[in-house]
């Protein structure tokens, strides 16, 4: 009789540890649930914590930039044909001179320019409808900007510009690159322009495109639709425009003369092929022949037919012009007397589909300008 008693006792013992098991099981796993909710608690907390770190950062960076840069950048007045106007200028030396859109110191005139609170008269230096920008000059010692290389920046590389929107005082805004286009709805810019995601509004034509280290790297040009990106000249070109004022007292766009189309084949990396040299012009003479390829003009190699663009708008006329070409098997370099460029005497425009002097109009061309 006793035998079912004990066994009875040892089942209830059993239980007793198997229940203190589950016991102790229960509360091991609610000790790693807490665990892993305090883990991922703290690491999207930690994850919080970067990104506002990050914003924080990039936020200190604008603020720096506007800071060195501000005084640089100055409000453009000037009266057109239609009413007066008001743009953003930035100074590119310590003499006063300034650039600006062709939209702002362009075709109008009277010109003044506020500097640290005061307002002083300008003179326009040069206008040039081609590239889309102008020169100003005020006579006053002034701070500049530094000059960057548009050719370092990539897709979605940070910019800030600095301008007078509307009736607003001097304001930042931050963005980033976006494209690097040739063409916009069909037409053709004079050369590749800087896309860039960044709103604009009427009066910031004219402004410096900076890189996080204040180096300018384009000027604000053009505004696309609903004012939700904007185009910017590369600095480069600009540069191209203001040496030839110091050279010669006005912009030389020049040419020499050569029709490109695309080769069936790739020769040394290019598919730039010759079709046609016209008849009176430098390249005539020079020794060029079509179904010459094309691998560079002056300083700028070729690789495709719409390359020409870039070449052809960094020729000056009056210069000597590499241009190298393969033939056959055998690459040969001739030199080519630049004359000056059809469209830099008469050059072609369509209207902005925006207000008055909200943005230049985009100086396009209907066609790839493969004439360099």
């Amino acid at each position: 009789m006793s035998q079912p008693s004990d066994f009875s006792g040892q089942v209830a013992q059993l239980s007793k540890l198997r229940s203190c098991g589950s016991q102790v099981e229960n509360s091991r796993h609610i000790q790693f649930c807490r665990f892993v909710c305090a883990v991922v608690f703290f690491g999207a907390a930690g994850f919080v914590s970067a990104q506002e770190q990050s914003a924080t950062s990039i936020s200190q960076e604008v603020k720096d930039i506007f800071a060195r840069c501000s005084r640089a950048v100055v409000k453009i007045h000037g009266v057109d044909e239609h009413s007066e106007l008001c743009g953003t200028g930035f100074f590119v030396d310590p003499t006063g001179t300034l650039y600006t859109s062709y939209t702002v110191g362009g075709e109008a005139s009277n010109f003044s320019v506020d500097v640290d609170g005061k307002n002083y008269p300008a003179r326009q230096l040069l206008a040039d409808i081609r590239s889309g920008i102008a020169m100003l000059k005020i006579d006053l010692a002034t701070p500049a900007l530094p000059i960057g290389k548009s050719d370092q920046v990539e897709i979605a590389t940070p910019v800030v510009t600095v301008g007078y929107p509307l009736d607003l005082p001097e304001t930042p805004s931050f963005g980033m690159i976006a494209g690097f286009d040739r063409k916009y709805l069909g037409r053709y810019f004079s050369t590749t322009h800087l896309r860039v995601n960044l709103p604009t509004q009427r009066g910031e034509a004219g402004a410096p495109l900076l890189n996080l280290k204040g180096e300018v790297v384009g000027i604000v040009v053009s505004s696309l639709e609903n004012n939700s990106a904007c185009y910017a000249l590369p600095i480069e070109a600009a540069e191209k425009i203001r040496s030839d004022y110091v050279r010669f007292g006005e912009a030389r766009h020049g040419w020499i003369g050569i029709n490109v189309a695309e080769a069936k084949t790739p020769v040394e990396g290019s598919r730039a092929e010759m079709t046609k040299i016209i008849e009176g012009t430098p390249a005539a003479e020079s020794g060029v022949k079509p179904g010459d390829i094309l691998l560079q003009v002056g300083r700028k190699q070729v690789r495709e037919p719409e390359d020409v663009l870039d070449a052809s708008f960094f020729i000056t006329a009056g210069d000597s012009v590499p241009i190298t070409v393969m033939r056959g098997n055998e690459k040969l370099i001739f030199k080519v007397q630049a004359d000056f460029h059809p469209a830099g005497q008469r050059p072609p425009l369509i209207a902005s589909p925006l207000s008055p002097n909200r943005a230049i109009p985009l100086n396009l061309q209907s066609a790839p300008e493969t004439k360099p």
